[in-house]
């Protein structure tokens, strides 16, 4: 796996992962974040919530989109974002897991864990994304 990155003006490095079409992906792409948010300052703690909310959007696109294409991970302006991209046309919904339901809560999670998230259609497909609040730790000292 390579990871790109590109420089926006104001932000940090957009990074931008290529994921397996495999049962692997969200494995791989709790392992990028970690190294990115780690790489940006970021604590453990932090941290928990995205990586959660990162294995339930690479998984929700393996399990109901058109397997997942690339993760996009981008920090301007105190907000990370979390992009998965999929070739599927399919909307993701919010629904209402019955208490005794063992699967279907992944994104009740995304939407607990994150200040927005919501999806785009875009060209092949679409990408669904999560926005997280974070001050970095030299921004906080």
């Amino acid at each position: 796996m390579t990871m790109s990155k590109t420089r926006s003006e104001a932000s940090l490095p957009v990074v931008s992962l290529p994921l397996p079409v495999d049962v692997t992906a969200p494995a791989v792409a709790r392992q990028a974040v970690r190294a990115t948010l780690a790489s940006l300052g970021f604590d453990d703690l932090a941290a928990d919530d995205i990586l959660l909310a990162t294995s339930e959007l690479v998984t929700n696109a393996f399990e109901h989109g058109e397997k997942p294409d690339r993760l996009d991970v981008e920090y301007a302006e105190g907000r990370l974002t979390l992009r998965v991209f999929d070739s599927g046309s399919g909307r993701p919904r919010l629904k209402e897991p019955s208490p005794m339901a063992a699967r279907s809560r992944g994104l009740q999670l995304v939407h607990a864990l994150s200040d927005d998230w919501g999806h785009e259609p875009c060209d092949g497909g679409k990408y669904v994304w999560a926005v997280f609040s974070l001050q970095r730790a030299d921004a906080r000292a």
